[in-house]
């Protein structure tokens, strides 16, 4: 394998630290596998005296199956595993812990919704909201930062504080921990016991570690511990890819360890093997915008020009159906599907995306990041709302609508499985200003029963109220309120061209079908289709062809990037998605997004060098 000369220079260090900043498509993985074995043919290294992390499962694998082939056997003692893998090695022989001891993901989720609910919070979409306290908690951990002085994003304060200190407690005492007190306790445990880090030192003499850029506080205090006396720490990684600062991820971690080691080695890994001229200069335009970050340019060492097209839309329907004919004539050309890649900023936007894909017939697969936006309960509101304007008359139907919007009727009204108005205007009739409301409900219900499913929606949220209602329970669960009517307006697009509440419900339901069977199909190789995924997923992957969607403002950068580092974080994540491509980038920008004028992108600029 011939290695360029700053590969050379990286896979020749042998003591003290190094830096290697390891632009995309460099072969950051072949260094870290050629450093490997370098240490152990040439200087004679113990196999069982290095050790590689990486951040995921997968790449940790991946990692030892490449030494492993360049080594030319089977087996090795050489420590490759996850951060996580390596502190929970540390604390079992210490503690006598077992795999038994860290808690599933499943018990993790069924310990908050428990907390929860004996804390009397509602929240319609629970499964998101255990997430975002999850990861809160991770946040606050990963970080060790005072709970006092932590601000929720996702609830209350005080309500934050009470969920996290209990559920800590449910935990020890089911004798259980999650992946963050891994972190925690193995940090106390190397800084309380001088004999357990020295030992641990000793044997971890030369430490790699992969995608530095997104090490967090926590993670680095106890590398730094393990590295002493010695530091022969070689750090890989690239400031220009830190996309998980929501995560606890640090870039300034990478930027000040020049710092942290004054004699520390610095190796800029600066040629691109995956993409062609035209890419490499697009991105480097782009990234050159960001202030703090290592200066540096990527070369590339394709001769290719390979194309970059950026394209403005009128409407998000135009650059939908230009996308599905961009595939067709990519495909025609000899280009496999799977060598294709959509990206996305979020996960909206890419129902409207899938709808298109389907009524052309193109096989794709939407990893599980993607969610369908048919299953969110915005969508079940209003499905509810038109199968009472059908004519159903079951209880579940009416306690999910009947106070979206507030019309204060209460849920004791409803004590058969089938409601009638009859028993509702009994149970109200010394109360005119209530028999005025159920009025109002049932004249809206009529009023529904004859439109087309975008008519009734748009009556449900303007002459119904719900968009206000919506609103509402925005501010008061500390929600983004336009996310909200994001998803609303995304539902309503969905509705076009569907004549009546029928067609539109089987329609929702071959969508289903569709998500299911493309999830079957992710685990058959064999099946062609072009991949649909958020700019984050795309992370780590290549493809011939990347066709990037909806680079508007509010959208990338997205509209809660209000600070200038959550601005360069969002530009690092544009400079992964531009990078993923090899051949062909199309950069995609419609002026109208569900009816709302849209500016492009400020990195559309920026990548024709206009700063």
């Amino acid at each position: 394998m011939m290695l360029n000369q700053a590969q050379q220079e990286a896979v020749g260090h042998k003591d003290g630290p190094m830096l290697v900043l390891a632009g995309p498509g460099s072969g950051k993985t072949l260094v870290i596998t050629e450093r490997t074995k370098y240490l152990i043919n040439k200087h004679k290294i113990s196999e069982g005296n290095i050790l590689v992390i990486t951040f995921t499962r997968a790449a940790s694998k991946e990692m030892k199956d490449r030494f492993l082939k360049t080594m030319k056997r089977s087996k090795t003692a050489v420590n490759f595993g996850t951060f996580h893998s390596v502190f929970f090695t540390i604390l079992k022989y210490a503690y006598n812990l077992s795999v038994n001891n860290i808690i599933k993901d499943d018990e993790r989720i069924n310990c908050i919704k428990s907390i929860i609910n004996k804390m009397g919070i509602s929240y319609d979409d629970e499964k998101e909201f255990i997430a975002e306290i999850l990861s809160e908690i991770s946040m606050v951990k990963g970080n060790r930062i005072e709970l006092s002085s932590y601000y929720s994003s996702s609830c209350g304060d005080e309500v934050f504080r009470r969920i996290y200190q209990e559920y800590n407690k449910k935990i020890r005492q089911a004798n259980r921990i999650d992946f963050d007190d891994m972190l925690l306790l193995c940090y106390e445990l190397l800084s309380q016991r001088e004999d357990i880090l020295r030992l641990w030192q000793d044997k971890f003499r030369y430490i790699l570690i992969d995608e530095f850029q997104d090490i967090n506080i926590l993670q680095y205090d106890i590398i730094k511990l393990l590295a002493k006396p010695r530091n022969n720490l070689f750090i890989v990684g690239d400031d220009d890819q830190s996309i998980y600062r929501f995560r606890g991820a640090r870039p300034e971690i990478m930027l000040n360890f020049p710092k942290d080691y004054p004699n520390c080695k610095k190796i800029f890994l600066n040629i691109n093997y995956r993409s062609g001229i035209k890419i490499i200069e697009t991105a480097n335009k782009l990234i050159s915008n960001n202030k703090v970050r290592y200066e540096k340019s990527l070369k590339p060492h394709k001769k290719d020009e390979a194309r970059v097209v950026s394209c403005q839309f009128e409407t998000m329907g135009e650059q939908n159906i230009k996308l599905v004919e961009e595939i067709y004539k990519l495909f025609k050309s000899g280009i496999p599907l799977s060598e294709m890649a959509i990206l996305v900023r979020t996960n909206l936007g890419a129902g409207a995306i899938i709808h298109k894909l389907m009524e052309y017939n193109i096989p794709f697969f939407a990893g599980d990041n993607i969610p369908n936006i048919y299953d969110h309960w915005i969508t079940e509101d209003l499905i509810a709302y038109m199968r009472i304007a059908m004519g159903e008359d079951g209880r579940g139907l009416y306690l999910r609508i009947i106070n979206r919007p507030k019309r204060y009727i209460s849920r004791e009204c409803f004590d058969t499985s089938q409601v009638n108005f009859e028993d509702l205007y009994n149970y109200y009739e010394d109360k005119e200003w209530m028999i005025d409301r159920i009025d109002q409900l049932e004249y809206d219900l009529a009023m529904l029963a004859g439109m087309s499913p975008y008519a009734a929606i748009q009556y449900i949220r303007r002459a119904v109220g719900y968009e206000d209602f919506l609103k509402e329970y925005a501010k008061d669960r500390r929600l983004s309120e336009e996310e909200l009517i994001d998803v609303l307006d995304e539902i309503q697009e969905g509705t076009k061209g569907f004549d009546s509440f029928v067609e539109w419900f089987e329609y929702i339901k071959q969508y289903k079908e569709e998500l299911k069977k493309q999830a079957q199909h992710n685990t058959n190789k064999n099946i062609d289709g072009i991949r649909i995924m958020t700019m984050h997923s795309s992370k780590g992957l290549e493809f011939e062809t990347v066709f990037i969607v909806d680079v508007n403002e509010d959208i990338t950068p997205h509209k809660k990037a209000l600070l200038p580092e959550d601005i360069e974080e969002e530009r690092r994540l544009f400079y992964v998605a531009l990078t993923r491509a090899k051949k062909y980038l199309y950069i995609f920008s419609p002026k109208k997004r569900y009816n709302k004028d849209m500016e492009p992108s400020r990195f559309i600029n920026e990548l024709k060098g206009n700063n």
